[in-house]
């Protein structure tokens, strides 16, 4: 069985570099060890080897198809989706008392990651569930929570999340499906069409219930008159109920997962059942789309660590050239990856994919302290850099998971441009990623924007705070001091020229966020310059102790220097944009093009 992802790099990731072990000091975790959470996470591979990766190709190779009004997907997944669902996956970090395990986010996020690595599509069915029915047990009445939620958490019902229409993409406040109230209380009928819906049908469970955004008659124009609805494709007493699946869309990589264009309520019996309160439902949906940014990033980072041990594997085994220093033909050749540019190909995607997943893994764990924490001061604070890190942890997995798959199939050459080696279903898988969950330049301007200036810049005061903190730990030991400066040096030019651009803001907002995403660009290198910083104190920490297997944490120090000398300059080419008084992205003439 190949190999799509290191379990060596993961449980150092939780267990020594962020040490989730904290969490079972909480009380609502305090029936788990590190004995339990290994034991979710070997599951978590069983799975992924024995049902996930050997149907990789097929689910790419036999798309789904729209038969007679309904998709036809895989038919293995029928089975696999009700495994989850028998086996707790899809509500595993709910309580007790609804089922659920009590495993915090970012064990139920870490074996995601090891399904996403093994097969995307296949993935995706679950989890997307587990968001949908945590909107409805969260917000919905007692009467929707067990109507809706049990069918969904045995894995016979899909959940999906159903927001983008042909005309209302990332502009919510423009969409026109809309919801006319009936004689029953909480009831609606529901019209109009959304696209681009994963999983929005599909023959593998009984009934797709979708969580979707509408408009009630008379709301309020923008966000504000948005309301939430579950809207099954199969009514409870066995009717349809109006959802039709107009067709399906034909993607580039992905394909295992369907994603649908649905038709609400073309012969005027659509019901559709109120979420809360009306008018909260882009509030509500938040919830989940927050959720999903982080999970789009751990997508992003799983399939580009994915791509990365597979070009790892051929660059150990293929044999090409000698060293540029030998000159005798009669000496064999040398594995690929004995060449200082191989080498730098597989860095760069080292650095890239245990840098992100660094990232990703300390916001789950902040979010699981978040729920949990109970003085009001600590959770202001540790929820306001959540929020600031959120685009940059959805952002930078996803534009640079692009560049380590193409740089994988670069490592193959011309073999990685051929189907007969996974790279380059890897390569196109991973192009959703910028684009899903909001683009790029949506949390561009999300970041720069808002989340920057939220309580009083709260968040990114504590940014800045924590990676000092770390600072002041590299600079400390001996062994590190140098990669230490390295950081600070462009910590410190950052930080000025960002204080510049944050100065812009009377220019307007044209101007202010023309660049967004540079600034976005820049802030994601230095977070995951930060996160290679942490992992070279815990590697240091281990040879220093004499940890077994040295070469592991000799390779962390190595590619965190890697990191700074290659990657984090990059920062200092963005940070002229930052003072530049020019804006040919503003002043540009549409015919000009």
């Amino acid at each position: 069985m190949p190999s799509f992802y290191s379990k060596k790099d993961l449980f150092f990731q939780l267990f020594e570099n962020q040490n989730c072990l904290e969490l079972t000091q909480l009380p609502y975790f305090s029936d788990h060890s590190k004995e339990t959470f290994t034991l979710v996470l070997e599951a978590a591979e069983q799975i992924a080897e024995k049902s996930l990766y050997p149907i990789f190709r097929e689910m790419d190779r036999q798309e789904p198809q729209l038969v007679d009004g309904k998709i036809r997907i895989h038919p293995a997944m029928g089975t696999i989706i009700r495994k989850f669902g028998e086996d707790g996956w899809i509500n595993a970090i709910f309580p007790y008392e609804e089922g659920g395990q009590q495993l915090p986010w970012v064990i139920h996020l870490a074996a995601g990651f090891i399904f996403q690595a093994a097969n995307y599509s296949a993935s995706v069915f679950p989890f997307l569930t587990t968001g949908a029915t945590n909107l409805i047990r969260t917000f919905g009445s007692k009467e929707l929570k067990e109507k809706f939620t049990p069918k969904m958490f045995a894995g016979k019902w899909q959940g999906t999340m159903a927001l983008t229409e042909p005309d209302a993409g990332s502009s919510l406040s423009d969409l026109t499906t809309t919801a006319t109230p009936t004689s029953i209380s909480g009831v609606y009928r529901i019209k109009g069409q959304k696209i681009y819906i994963s999983a929005g049908d599909h023959d593998a469970c009984e009934n797709i219930i979708h969580l979707m955004l509408a408009r009630i008659e008379g709301a309020p124009s923008g966000t504000k008159g948005i309301s939430l609805f579950v809207v099954p494709k199969i009514r409870l007493d066995g009717a349809p109920n109006d959802v039709l699946t107009q067709g399906i869309y034909h993607k580039m990589g992905y394909k295992g997962a369907p994603i649908a264009h649905l038709m609400m309520g073309s012969q005027e019996e659509c019901e559709g059942y109120l979420v809360g309160e009306a008018h909260q439902g882009l509030k509500y949906m938040f919830q989940m789309m927050n959720e999903a940014r982080l999970g789009v990033g751990m997508n992003a980072v799983a399939i580009a660590t994915a791509a990365f041990q597979a070009s790892l594997a051929y660059a150990k085994e293929r044999p090409q050239g000698r060293k540029i220093s030998e000159k005798d033909l009669s000496k064999p050749q040398v594995p690929i990856i004995e060449h200082a540019d191989v080498k730098r190909m597989l860095l760069f995607q080292k650095s890239v994919t245990e840098g992100a997943l660094a990232l990703l893994i300390y916001c789950g764990i902040l979010s699981d302290k978040i729920a949990h924490e109970t003085s009001a001061a600590k959770k202001l604070k540790m929820e306001a850099l959540l929020d600031l890190l959120t685009p940059i942890a959805k952002s930078y997995p996803s534009e640079m998971g692009v560049q380590s798959t193409s740089m994988a199939v670069q490592v193959l050459g011309g073999a990685g441009y051929t189907t007969d080696f996974p790279v380059e279903q890897y390569f196109r898988e991973s192009r959703i990623h910028p684009i899903h969950e909001g683009t790029t330049g949506i949390h561009g301007l999300d970041l720069l924007g808002r989340k920057v200036w939220l309580q009083e810049g709260l968040g990114w005061k504590t940014l800045q705070q924590e990676i000092q903190h770390s600072l002041d730990q590299v600079k400390s030991i001996q062994e590190l001091n140098e990669l230490g400066h390295s950081f600070e040096e462009i910590f410190l030019k950052f930080n000025h020229s960002a204080g510049e651009l944050l100065f812009k803001r009377n220019l307007g907002p044209e101007k202010f966020l023309a660049d967004a995403t540079l600034f976005l660009e820049a802030s994601g290198i230095l977070c995951v310059g930060w996160m290679w910083i942490k992992q070279a104190i815990s590697a240091q920490k281990a040879i220093s102790s004499g940890a077994l297997e040295q070469s592991f944490y000799f390779g962390k120090i190595e590619t965190a220097r890697y990191f700074m000398e290659y990657e984090l300059v990059k920062i200092l080419g963005l940070i002229p944009r930052f003072h530049a008084a020019s804006y040919p992205t503003v002043t540009m003439e549409k015919d000009w093009f």
